[in-house]
């Protein structure tokens, strides 16, 4: 999440319409809002439709701990940013859906991890491919 929030800019330009789905509830929804300043749409699918519809399931332990997801809490860390104390449920998968204008997904990321994500300019490339 941090990356896209980095390239706001460019996303923005790109006339990118961003959706940021969690699971977490509403109150953890809003600390997660007042905590990271995002300022795109937060819709909270607390029954994880979403997630299983777009086959975002459980992780397994080896990703959600290893020197991949260590690598980037360090690096989030030696900028200033910490990541929060998690609240729920860390082993549910997140990932990136990017779906165009015509209702195509072009992107379809399952991460394996916190730090299994696509690099925004993947995702500004898949987005400027012709529809």
């Amino acid at each position: 999440m941090l990356q896209l929030q980095r390239a706001r800019v460019r996303l923005d330009q790109l006339d990118v319409q961003i959706l940021v789905v969690t699971f977490e509830g509403r109150e953890a929804a809003r600390e997660y809002i007042a905590e990271t300043g995002l300022s795109w749409p937060l819709l909270v699918d607390a029954e994880r439709s979403l997630y299983r519809a777009y086959g975002m399931h459980q992780a397994q332990l080896r990703n959600l701990w290893g020197w991949a997801t260590m690598r980037a809490y360090w690096r989030e860390a030696r900028q200033g940013r910490f990541p929060r104390l998690p609240q729920a449920d860390t082993a549910q998968q997140g990932g990136n859906v990017l779906i165009d204008p015509t209702g195509v997904v072009r992107v379809h990321h399952v991460g394996r991890g916190p730090a299994d994500r696509p690099l925004v300019d993947e995702l500004i490339a898949a987005r400027t491919e012709r529809y």
